[in-house]
């Protein structure tokens, strides 16, 4: 009976027509649509300080929006009814022959496709973003799609109470005060007031909590569904209330039930069903790039793999932190997707500690999770409360903590206000089971964990040709090899081959394919030997290096290194080298040498860092791969243990170049420093120009400035565009290799160009990772503190553009030992000594590597360094980490376990906007400006079209029916 019209019928299009005519006669529509633009503008640029936000997205005007949403709909919607009660209409619009549903569409229809012209006056805004940088699209048309639906919420809500009153001033407060009713029951305000759990009832009945994932990018169709069941009460409550003013006090009661009764079972079940759809937090899409909030196929594929049941288990306290609060609902969701992926396998559990005593014994004494004190504050006293915020996850007798601070990132907002959210949680997450769950299914075993099939080949001289040392490490050898074979279970076998038997062809074989020449004991000693050992299986294969004891313990541990590179789960062994720091550095006025403990500590998080003395000649055998920072004045046996680390097939992570850079109190420093890694970098097909690469598109850096005042000279710290301080961006990372494709920005420091020889690179991989943008320069000036120009100004002059630069590279293949043809810094120590057997150094050059060695070379000393690191974070507002990611996803690159990489780079702030200057910026915000009220300018002149077209059809017409009058008709021609 409700329902027995048609939503839309031409009757409701009219009434829509009629109530648009109306509200754009009035000039009271051309201001409200003007002060709309104004302060929504105002709010984005100014409020939210959005160039100095430096984030490339809208979300500051999204965040608004629920509070400017209400005045805006009890504005659109105060009159619509209250001016038909005031002016005595109502009662002749009821004895129309339209139904009362179709005049409560007609007028709702009218305010919606004013919301949507209101909106559609803001598009300017997310265009010129996305000119100026990169804009994710998605949760843009999310906000406008949920703005629409909040919208019509709110629309609903001020349609019913215009149809209660007859006064407009009245219905416009009304409508205020109940959307924010709606508003508030999810805001902070009064969330902080409440436990989690009545904290996430009351954040699922309001209004702008709801708002907030919708903008994020994640359309849920349960947030959608309760702004519609709001929608669709509040219009039925509105024709419900239009037929009761109809209704005689004497008329048919069993009719007027009827009504009643059906209003009310439309109303509960239409509100019923939130509750229905509450509990499948399956039902959304992730519209961003790159589905950030989504779990990923690197997540799915771990979570597949559980044979046992996986515990994952939150610990939220009741009364927590308010930044804190709203992120465990979070938190909650994204778990009970983790359950979604892997039902059987995977259980979730949500403990408040502090309401079980026995959870909380157990967490405290078998996992070591304790509650955190925080301080909070409301309007009446300050307090400290015991809060936990925790995850446990559990597989069989494995586990891990993974504690708050671990899980956020914070963002510094405006008056000192903190901007706390979700760092990346399912990185987070995903890579807590990626390790227990490798740690449980090894149980101590290797092969438990090795695909395919492995083969040790030792090319082992006879035992007459081996040095005394060595013939014990080869009786140890042969038991161990037997005892691994037998515990392996068929998945482990050897060979002992002699190179020198037969016709030696085998000694060629190895020298042409993988490097191997005779060793010796001495520079001295004529005996020559081959001791070599290739673990390898059908795609892979690693030279095993002799260690420097020759018991069964040490052939062990090198043996289970081998090992460890063909199987999953077990953590790999980075070699860390960097400037060693000299104690009495400071005593004697000399400057500390580049420190990069972050970069340690984050490679520490997937991988053991450790930090590495190269000086020996040679890279320890647990290292996998070897990363060198700002390499200052290594020794030949560093350069030959980097070489040798290459041939064998290793990776090396190189950041070098040939000025080292120093901020001062006072100024900015530069001096040439020499890392001796250039003339093998040179054998190699790789060098460094002499010169610094400036940039146009460079990142804003805090800089000590002289300005002269009369005869004195004052120190300030400005804020200046700093051409040195290169900023790379999309267009400049390469967007197919999963080292940078992830990264939105990358700053690079004091960077010099990468020339790459063609000639001696032939046949091998080359990826150009990053390079500078078409508008840098080169300079080999070493003055690199910002010059004071005439005006007073201080920068640096353009110089002749040079286009771009590469500025990190990726070489891989065949290389050749730059020690091929020299002698082995190794032997020539025991030139001082006297030769003996038992305690010689065993020594030989591997002359080329196989096609698995990796050079990555970074052009840039001060790449990753920590105090640069902290001057980015305090001039970004957040942990400024992609440096540290750029090094970190090399590293899982080139060990081939990229299984995280998809996630790894996800994070709200990584999506900058470039480097603007002042007139650029004010620019930009009066182009909105301008754009909005040219929409308005715009939307009048088709107004004031429409009316005159309607004024000439209906003069046309005034005239059709003049003529027909005055013609004679037949009749009367007839009778006269």
């Amino acid at each position: 009976m409700l329902f027995k019209n048609r939503l839309f019928s031409r009757s409701s299009l009219y009434i829509a027509s009629k109530e648009l005519n109306l509200f754009f006669a009035s000039p009271i529509a051309w201001l409200f649509l003007g002060v709309f633009i104004a302060s929504t503008l105002f709010i984005v640029f100014w409020a939210e300080s959005y160039f100095s936000r430096n984030i490339a997205d809208i979300r500051p005007m999204f965040e608004w929006m629920p509070i400017v949403l209400i005045f805006l709909s009890a504005a659109l919607t105060m009159r619509m009814w209250s001016e038909e009660r005031k002016n005595g209409t109502l009662e002749h619009v009821l004895t129309l022959p339209a139904s009362s549903w179709e005049f409560v569409i007609g007028k709702f229809s009218a305010c919606k496709i004013l919301l949507v012209l209101a909106l559609a006056l803001t598009l300017p805004l997310p265009i010129t973003i996305s000119i100026m940088g990169n804009l994710d699209w998605g949760p843009v048309l999310s906000g406008y799609l949920a703005t629409l639906f909040l919208g019509t919420a709110y629309i609903a809500i001020g349609l019913y109470i215009s149809s209660r009153s007859d006064n407009q001033i009245v219905s416009l407060i009304l409508t205020v005060i109940v959307c924010s009713v709606f508003y508030f029951l999810g805001s902070p305000v009064l969330l902080k007031l409440v436990s989690n759990d009545t904290a996430e009832t009351l954040r699922a009945l309001g209004s702008g909590s709801r708002f907030e994932s919708i903008t994020r990018g994640v359309l849920d169709i349960r947030d959608f569904y309760y702004y519609f069941s709001i929608c669709v009460v509040f219009l039925v409550l509105n024709r419900y209330g239009l037929e009761q003013d109809r209704w005689a006090s004497d008329g048919n009661r069993r009719l007027h039930n009827r009504w009643k009764i059906g209003t009310a079972l439309i109303i509960g079940n239409l509100l019923a069903l939130n509750f229905v759809l509450a509990p499948m937090s399956g039902l959304r899409l992730d519209t961003t790039e790159g589905k950030i909030y989504s779990i990923s196929n690197a997540t799915r594929n771990y979570l597949n793999q559980l044979q046992e049941p996986l515990l994952i288990r939150g610990y939220f306290s009741a009364k927590t932190h308010p930044l804190l609060a709203p992120l465990v609902p979070q938190v909650q969701d994204l778990l009970k997707e983790y359950a979604a992926v892997n039902k059987h396998n995977v259980r979730v559990e949500i403990v408040d500690p502090a309401s079980n005593p026995e959870a909380e014994e157990e967490a405290g004494s078998k996992y070591g999770i304790k509650p955190v004190p925080f301080r909070i504050a409301d309007r009446y006293q300050s307090s400290v409360v015991n809060s936990y915020f925790n995850l446990l996850i559990r597989y069989g007798n494995e586990y891990k903590v993974i504690g708050f601070e671990d899980l956020i990132e914070v963002k510094a907002g405006n008056n000192n206000d903190l901007d706390v959210q979700l760092r990346n949680p399912e990185y987070d997450i995903t890579n807590a089971i990626k390790k227990i769950l490798y740690a449980y299914q090894s149980g101590g075993n290797l092969f438990s964990t090795i695909q395919k099939k492995l083969k040790l080949t030792a090319y082992v001289s006879s035992d007459e040709r081996l040095p005394a040392s060595l013939k014990e490490l080869n009786r140890n050898l042969h038991a161990l090899l037997e005892k691994t074979a037998h515990d392996s279970n068929h998945t482990f076998s050897y060979d002992f081959i002699d190179p020198e038997a037969g016709d030696g062809s085998m000694a060629k074989a190895l020298a042409d394919t993988y490097g191997f020449q005779p060793m010796a004991s001495s520079l001295f000693d004529t005996n020559t030997f081959y001791y070599y050992l290739v673990l390898s299986n059908d795609e892979l294969a690693v030279q095993i290096t002799l260690p420097e004891e020759s018991d069964e313990a040490a052939l062990k541990r090198t043996l289970d290194s081998g090992l460890k590179r063909f199987a999953q789960g077990f953590t790999k062994t980075i070699g860390l080298v960097t400037p060693e720091a000299n104690p009495y550095a400071a005593q004697m006025g000399q400057p500390a040498p580049p420190s990069f403990n972050a970069l340690q500590q984050i490679l520490n998080e997937n991988t053991t860092a450790k930090p590495t003395n190269l000086s020996t000649g040679k890279v320890p055998d647990d290292i996998d791969l070897l990363v060198i920072m700002a390499p200052d004045q290594l020794d030949e046996k560093s350069i030959f243990a980097i070489d040798q680390f290459l041939m064998q097939g290793g990776t090396v992570i190189l950041a070098t170049s040939p000025f080292l850079s120093r901020i001062q109190p006072s100024a900015i420093t530069a001096s040439e420093q020499a890392s001796n890694v250039e003339d093998w970098l040179l054998h190699n097909g790789l060098s460094l120009e002499k010169t610094f690469v400036l940039d146009a598109q460079n990142s804003a850096f805090p800089i000590p400035v002289s300005r002269e005042v009369g005869l004195f000279s004052v120190q300030e710290l400005s804020v200046l565009d700093y051409p040195y301080f290169i900023e790379l961006r999309e267009k400049e990372l390469n967007q197919e290799n999963a080292i940078t494709k992830n990264l939105p920005q990358l700053s690079l420091p004091w960077a010099s160009p990468i020339i790459i020889d063609s000639g001696k690179n032939s046949g091998r991989t080359i990826i150009e990772l990053a390079t500078s943008s078409v508008d840098s320069w080169l300079s080999s000036d070493l003055d690199i503190h910002p010059k004071v120009r005439e005006d007073g100004s201080a920068g640096f002059d353009v110089g002749v553009l040079s286009g771009q630069q590469l500025l990190a590279t990726s070489i891989s293949g065949r290389f050749e030992s730059y020690f091929k043809n020299k002698e082995s810094p190794l032997l020539q120590k025991d030139t001082t000594q006297e030769t003996n057997h038992s305690s010689a150094v065993i020594s030989s050059i591997v002359r080329h590597s196989p096609e698995s060695a990796r050079i990555i070379l970074i052009g840039s000393n001060s790449f990753a360094e920590d105090n640069l690191l902290r001057l980015q974070s305090s001039m970004s507002d957040h942990n400024y980490m992609n440096p540290l990611q750029f090094i970190t996803n090399a590293v899982e690159w080139s060990l081939e376990d990229e299984g995280l990489l998809s996630i790894r780079s996800r994070s709200h702030f990584n999506r900058t906007l470039p480097p603007l200057e002042d007139k650029q910026r004010h620019f930009w915000e009066a182009l909105n400006y301008a754009l909005g009220f040219l929409g308005i300018a715009l939307l009048y002149l088709f107004v004031y079209w429409q009316k005159r077209q309607r004024h000439n059809r209906y003069q046309r017409l005034l005239l059709t029916l003049n003529d027909t009058q005055a013609r004679p008709s037949p009749h009367t021609e007839a009778a006269e």
